[in-house]
C-alpha cells in the first residue's frame, strides 16, 4: 500500500470537497490518503516522504492562490522527481489554476504526471453525481499509476 498526499487551498470550500471525494478514489485503489490544507504545512520537509502528490488550487482571477504559488516554490525543495502526480481545482469563470499547478509539477518539478491532465470542476458541478465521480475517477487513476 503506497501513501498519497493531496495538498490544496480553498477559498468557498468547493475545491476541498474535491479533495475528500479524489482521496476516496485513491483509497479506492486500495492506498492511503492524507489530505491537508496547505495553509497548515509549516515545515515543507512534512510532506516529503510520499509516493503520490496531488495538489489542488481554486481559480482566483483567472490564476493561482498566492497561497499555492507559495506553497509550489516551498515544494520545489522536495525533489519530487519521478514521483506519481496530479492537480485539481475548482472555478466559476476560466478555470485557469489547475493547469498552472499541473505544468508546475510536470515540468518544474519532473513528476510523472496523471494521463487525464489537471482536473478543473465548475464549482457547481462539484457536488452533483457526475463532480463526486469525475473526483473518485481522477483519484483512481493516480492510485493506478502507483507501483503495487
Amino acid at each position: 500500500m503506497k501513501k498519497v498526499l493531496i495538498a490544496y487551498a480553498s477559498r468557498m470550500g468547493h475545491t476541498e470537497k474535491l479533495a475528500q471525494y479524489i482521496a476516496e478514489g485513491v483509497r479506492m485503489s486500495g492506498h492511503e490518503v492524507d489530505l491537508k490544507k496547505i495553509g497548515e504545512i509549516d515545515d515543507i520537509q512534512s510532506v516529503a516522504d510520499y509516493d503520490g502528490y496531488v495538489f489542488g488550487c481554486p481559480t482566483y482571477h483567472r490564476d493561482m492562490t498566492g497561497g499555492m504559488k507559495t506553497f509550489l516554490f516551498k515544494a520545489e525543495n522536495l525533489n519530487l522527481m519521478g514521483k506519481i502526480g496530479g492537480a485539481f481545482g475548482s472555478y466559476t469563470h476560466s478555470g485557469d489554476a489547475p493547469r498552472y499547478v499541473f505544468d508546475t509539477m510536470q515540468y518544474v518539478f519532473k513528476m510523472d504526471m496523471s494521463e487525464l491532465g489537471s482536473l478543473n470542476v465548475l464549482e457547481d458541478a462539484v457536488d452533483t453525481p457526475d463532480g463526486i465521480k469525475t473526483g473518485q475517477d481522477y483519484g483512481r487513476s493516480i492510485g493506478a499509476k502507483l507501483p503495487a
